[in-house]
């Protein structure tokens, strides 16, 4: 069996625009935190970065709130872009998950430093239909 590499060349960038967004809201929010004097070693024990969000600045919860989106959705492309890349997946199916990392990385900055929800919708909308044209792919070469 071979494995289609190009396939999975997206699912590494949007993986390493995670860890880039990672970084980003560390510092934005630690950043934050000092700018409202938050004391990291008085934090309540088993305290989450979530129980932070009334103390922050909107700009910089966004940040968060962006991070944990890529935990989510993402997880089903990165499975479907591994059974693709099994399957063999052909130029167009390599192209629509380029598509999907564009439009996240695309929501990702909206959200991080915009943060209007209808484009956030149709950002989300639109990187989800590549999800689901990704996904009628994997399941038909799977079938």
């Amino acid at each position: 069996m071979s494995v289609n590499v190009a396939m999975l060349a997206p699912a590494a960038v949007l993986v390493a625009w995670s860890l880039v967004m990672l970084v980003w809201m560390t510092v934005v929010r630690f950043a934050g935190m000092a700018k409202v004097q938050v004391d990291v070693g008085r934090a309540r024990a088993g305290g989450r970065g979530q129980d932070l969000e009334p103390l922050l600045p909107p700009q910089t919860v966004w940040k968060a709130h962006n991070f944990t989106h890529l935990m989510e959705s993402p997880t089903m492309f990165y499975a479907v872009v591994v059974i693709l890349a099994l399957t063999g997946a052909g130029p167009m199916q390599v192209a629509i998950a380029w598509a999907y990392v564009a439009l996240r990385v695309v929501h990702s900055l909206w959200q991080a430093l915009v943060n209007t929800i209808p484009v956030r919708i149709a950002l989300f909308a639109l990187s989800s239909l590549c999800l689901i044209a990704l996904s009628i792919s994997a399941l038909l070469a799977t079938l």
